[in-house]
């Protein structure tokens, strides 16, 4: 009875996907390939006569490299052709396929190769993909989307966390304090940076005060 149910869900998120969600025609192979991916992946691992278990979910540690609620806190669009990509992404990399999440958002820019939040995106699969640590492909990905709008925060603001991430905390320290200065007193993410910029520049330290030179 379980499959009756599992294949009419499936079903339906297929007709949600397709009509209601009003995906591109060119990613509809895609969208249909994951579900029944996730179909044969609970016919070989599912036990459905199994009784159930709830389980409480872990913490998460307080710190500057964690991961945030809003992935992008309110810096990019929720709905358009960009956001249709970053949903089938995240949808990925929450399973843990991080190179199929980086290669859904490189399909998405071939279509809108000017997006702004397709190549944060982009940056932050390859970063996630790379095992937390910020590779050539992922800072060049930050790197195109700060050269197409250089006011917008998110490059910034997720290149400095993926250099945090990877121990680069003076490198990610000089990137937040500069999107901080620039950021509007108003900003939805200015509290985050603020607390994040904060707790990196406590690991780090005090820092020492530069040399001046001395009078005779």
């Amino acid at each position: 009875m379980i499959w009756l149910w599992v294949m009419l869900a499936a079903l339906l998120t297929i007709a949600a996907i397709f009509w209601l969600g009003k995906l591109p025609a060119a990613a509809r192979p895609l969208a249909g390939a994951a579900v029944m991916l996730g179909l044969a992946g609970y016919a070989l691992q599912g036990s459905p006569s199994l009784p159930g278990k709830p389980v409480a979910a872990p913490e998460e540690p307080a710190g500057f490299g964690d991961a945030i609620t809003d992935q992008r806190q309110g810096m990019a669009e929720r709905f358009g052709p960009a956001a249709q990509w970053l949903g089938m992404s995240d949808g990925f990399a929450r399973t843990g396929k991080t190179e199929l999440a980086a290669q859904t958002l490189e399909k998405g820019l071939e279509r809108y190769p000017d997006n702004v939040d397709l190549w944060v995106g982009l940056g932050n699969a390859l970063t996630a993909h790379g095992g937390g640590m910020m590779s050539p492909a992922a800072a060049l990905a930050f790197d195109e989307a700060a050269r197409r709008d250089p006011t917008h925060p998110a490059p910034p603001f997720f290149a400095g966390l993926a250099l945090a991430q990877g121990g680069d905390l003076k490198g990610a320290e000089a990137v937040w304090s500069q999107l901080l200065e620039r950021s509007p007193p108003d900003a939805p993410w200015r509290p985050d940076l603020e607390m994040r910029l904060a707790q990196l520049r406590q690991a780090l330290g005090p820092q020492p005060l530069p040399a001046t030179g001395q009078t005779p």
